[in-house]
């Protein structure tokens, strides 16, 4: 079914995170990833049970929002689940069509189209419920003009640290349980009109210890990826299972942020403190010979421990931080695509054994 026929999703809108301390993600992303302060809402602004605060990078916008009493369902969330993202928006033109094309195709409804209003004009919204706790929210706000959504005032701080060159999200990757990737999967396809890109089974994904499946679905014009991890039989516990245990529960593991210089992305990101998974030098070896010629200076990136990737469109560059929160669940993805419009499945076997390294060191393998 073609994504045309009845939702077309311009592009991510917002990723909202659900967090303890929000003040203090903020500052966080501000700190090591370049994130710039764009809109609060909170106690200043009349909220009376949470405070969120809205960055952005390029055309990433992250809202992290904190409960303000014990009793609400956010801090249920933050409880259940550590940090994590509860919102994945989508940018669409008619907010109300999307929710009644979904929900007609079986999605379950978050909340029902409503239009919110302030001095810079309207946003209409609706919502749906997808794996695990995490949601989809549909934004219509081509007749709004504020800073962020109605609601939120301009956030203003002294505080702002250089941007580090992010530009988008590329994909945001979902983890879920057993058994539940093709449900998920067709959870895409059937309501929401996404195509299967591309898909990876456990001889694609897997080490001496460890495998998982995967399977990405895609819009039609490409500008939202969502690919959908589960666990696979291995002679120990995958990173899928230690972030389901941790997380309780599927959710979102990873965003891609991409960026067109991943060398200088990366240098600064380290020099902010942002940690990295460790590269061998072993892969150096014979990444070449795999993907050939490109452009950037092979020992640079051996030095940055950046990986690369070939598919019939071109190459890639990827890396892979380490968790950014004290569970292991949530981490980013650093991606410059030189054509490639795949997802590094050359780089899956030393990813992996770069993340049981760190499993080992967490005592969860």
């Amino acid at each position: 079914m073609n994504t045309k026929e009845f939702l077309t999703i311009n592009g991510t809108d917002y990723v909202e995170f659900y967090v303890g301390n929000a003040k203090q993600a903020a500052h966080y992303y501000q700190t090591a990833f370049g994130f710039q302060p764009l809109a609060y809402a909170g106690l200043e602004t009349g909220i009376k049970d949470h405070t969120s605060y809205a960055l952005r990078q390029g055309k990433i916008i992250f809202v992290f929002t904190t409960a303000l009493t014990p009793e609400s369902p956010i801090a249920e969330h933050c409880k259940q689940h550590g940090d994590g993202v509860k919102v994945i928006a989508l940018w669409v033109d008619d907010a109300r069509q999307a929710w009644k094309e979904t929900t007609n195709r079986g999605a379950r409804s978050y909340f029902e189209p409503k239009t919110i209003i302030d001095e810079y004009g309207e946003v209409v919204m609706s919502g749906i419920h997808t794996y695990g706790e995490t949601v989809h929210i549909f934004i219509d706000r081509h007749n709004y003009f504020g800073p962020f959504l109605p609601g939120f005032k301009k956030w203003e701080p002294a505080y702002r640290p250089a941007e580090t060159g992010l530009l988008y999200v590329d994909h945001i990757v979902g983890n879920v349980g057993w058994g539940e990737m093709n449900k998920w999967g067709k959870f895409y396809a059937d309501v929401m009109g996404f195509e299967q890109l591309i898909s990876f089974d456990d001889k694609d994904i897997s080490t001496e210890y460890t495998a998982l499946m995967s399977k990405v679905m895609a819009n039609s014009n490409m500008r939202i990826k969502f690919p959908i991890n589960e666990p696979a039989e291995g002679k120990k516990k995958s990173q899928i299972e230690e972030y389901l245990d941790f997380y309780r529960g599927s959710g979102a593991q990873h965003v891609a942020m991409a960026t067109d210089n991943i060398v200088e992305t990366i240098s600064q990101l380290r020099a902010r403190g942002v940690e990295f998974l460790h590269v061998p030098d072993s892969y150096y070896d014979t990444v070449i010979e795999r993907v050939k010629e490109i452009d950037e200076d092979i020992e640079v990136l051996k030095k940055m421990r950046i990986l690369i990737d070939r598919d019939e469109d071109g190459y890639l560059l990827q890396l892979f931080t380490k968790p950014v929160e004290d569970r292991p669940t949530v981490f980013y993805e650093i991606i410059q695509r030189k054509g490639a419009k795949s997802f590094g499945k050359g780089n899956f076997k030393a990813l992996f054994e770069a993340i049981e390294l760190e499993q080992g060191n967490r005592g969860t393998l």
